[in-house]
């Protein structure tokens, strides 16, 4: 359980140390839930400066950040068909990249692959459950690292 928007964004940090070129990160829950807000502190710990924003890519989509290695970031709550997933050029923007993608639960199999799924909740006002689910071996090393920081003194 993480209790307000600084623990979520603790953990994005802590994930970001971790994350690989390669990696496909999903991260899914209700509105509100959290997504957004870890997407951006993962973003900030893979190097995108702290007074840099990182917009939610609601209407863009998707947003590139140059960090080494790269990351694309997305948003697929508006796509409704597989094929709306690769019309965006994924393919040539994960090459050697880091992927978050919110909301893409539904479009999974547009994927090439996925490591890791991390679901939000928010059953009270201010905490939000994370569980993380490893969808390959990079991904349980991720989901080692999460452990890791959830458990870690504050």
């Amino acid at each position: 359980m993480l209790e307000g928007e600084d623990a979520t964004q603790a953990l994005g940090h802590a994930l970001a140390r971790h994350l690989c070129a390669g990696d496909i990160v999903l991260l899914e829950g209700p509105v509100g839930a959290g997504k957004s807000t870890f997407a951006r502190a993962l973003i900030h710990g893979l190097g995108v400066p702290d007074d840099e924003a990182v917009p939610s890519p609601t209407f863009a989509l998707v947003l590139d950040y140059p960090t080494e290695p790269p990351v694309v970031h997305g948003d697929f709550y508006r796509l409704t068909r597989d094929e709306d997933v690769w019309a965006l050029g994924l393919d040539d923007q994960l090459e050697g990249a880091i992927g978050v993608f919110e909301w893409a639960d539904a479009r999974r199999a547009a994927l090439p692959h996925v490591d890791l799924v991390v679901r939000f909740t928010r059953p009270v006002d201010h905490a939000r459950i994370v569980t993380a689910e490893a969808h390959s071996a990079r991904g349980e090393v991720l989901v080692a690292a999460i452990d890791a920081a959830c458990v870690a003194p504050r």
